[in-house]
Parts: C-alpha cells; structure tokens; sequence
C-alpha cells in the first residue's frame, strides 16, 4: 500500500498561535486540498496525524473537533481527494502520554492499524516535532516551509533535523515530488 502520513496544523491548514478550535476556524492553506488529491489520484492512501492537546485543556471538545474534521474532509472531496483516516493525540505537554508528537504513539497506531511497517513512507510536517514522531518508526523526513517554517526558504535546517530531510515550499511541491519519484521509481520501500 502507497501510504502518506501528514501533519494536520500548518501542513494542511492554516496554523494558529493558539488553537484550531472551531470549523470556521480551519481555513485550509493554498493549494493543499489539491495537493491531497494529486496524491489519492496517483494511487497514495493519505493519514493524517495531529497533536490537539487542545482537547484535554478544555479548549473545545471532540464534538468541536469532529466538526472540524467534517469540514475539512467535505473540502477536501470537493476537490476530489480524500483523507482515510485521522489519528490525534489530546493530551497536554504534562500528561505524560507516549502519542504527542514527538513521541511515536500516533504512529506506532497507524502501523497497527493498516498491519504494515512504516520504513520510507513519506511523513510531511512544518515541524521538527513532526518530523521526529515519524523518523522514529522510519518514516522518511519531508518539511513544508509553511505554518512554524514559513520564510525558512533560505536558511539550512539546524542539525538537530532528522538527516535526510527533504524540504518542500509547501505541499503542493511535496505532492509534485512524491507523485514524480513514485512514477519513475516505484513505490517507496514499505509504501
């Protein structure tokens, strides 16, 4: 299976300074629906994975997120892609859970879930939090210069970036890249 795992704040969507608390709230960024859908039509199951440590904080709750959710897969079907499944973590910094990026968790569920091990699938975050969740499992690195990264265009990544990391302008160009490669080469190692 052809598996892509993506962050959901700032990857996706617009990232906020506080939190995504509302439907009206989750504005997708430009080109990212349409990059979503490139990807399923080029054959690529898509997941996405997102810390909502707003949730145990009372920020708003799993109905409010769910409704975030509908929106963004209506969205998304409106422009002919789609996201198979969604996994989140809700807990706080202090709660000491093993699913908040940068701790695996999430993607240790996702390898359960579709029975498969996650070396070389591509994960896409504009986080290094991101980015170390999935390398963890051995997924391969790709940073969108949006959300957190935005206008990093011309800087190198600090050393502390898993090695390896690919870095896109945003997701469009991962798509474009991942969707390139796939044709020539085949699908990744695990994918």
């Amino acid at each position: 299976m052809k598996l892509v795992i993506l962050d959901r704040d700032g990857t996706i969507n617009e990232g906020r300074e506080d939190f995504v608390t509302s439907p009206d709230e989750w504005v997708p960024l430009p080109g990212a629906l349409e990059a979503i859908a490139q990807l399923n039509h080029a054959g690529f199951h898509v997941v996405v994975v997102s810390n909502q440590s707003g949730l145990g904080r009372g920020l708003f709750d799993v109905a409010a997120l769910n409704a975030i959710h509908k929106k963004m897969h209506k969205m998304l079907a409106a422009a002919g892609g789609r996201i198979d499944a969604v996994f989140y973590c809700p807990h706080g910094l202090g709660e000491h859970c093993d699913c908040r990026m940068p701790l695996p968790g999430l993607f240790e569920q996702i390898a359960e879930r579709y029975g498969m091990a996650l070396d070389g699938v591509p994960m896409v975050g504009d986080r290094l939090r991101d980015l170390q969740a999935g390398t963890a499992l051995g997924c391969e690195p790709h940073l969108v210069l949006t959300g957190r990264t935005r206008g990093r265009a011309d800087e190198p990544l600090p050393p502390e970036f898993p090695e390896g990391t690919r870095v896109h302008a945003d997701l469009a160009a991962f798509a474009a890249f991942a969707v390139e490669r796939d044709a020539v080469d085949g699908p990744r190692a695990g994918a």
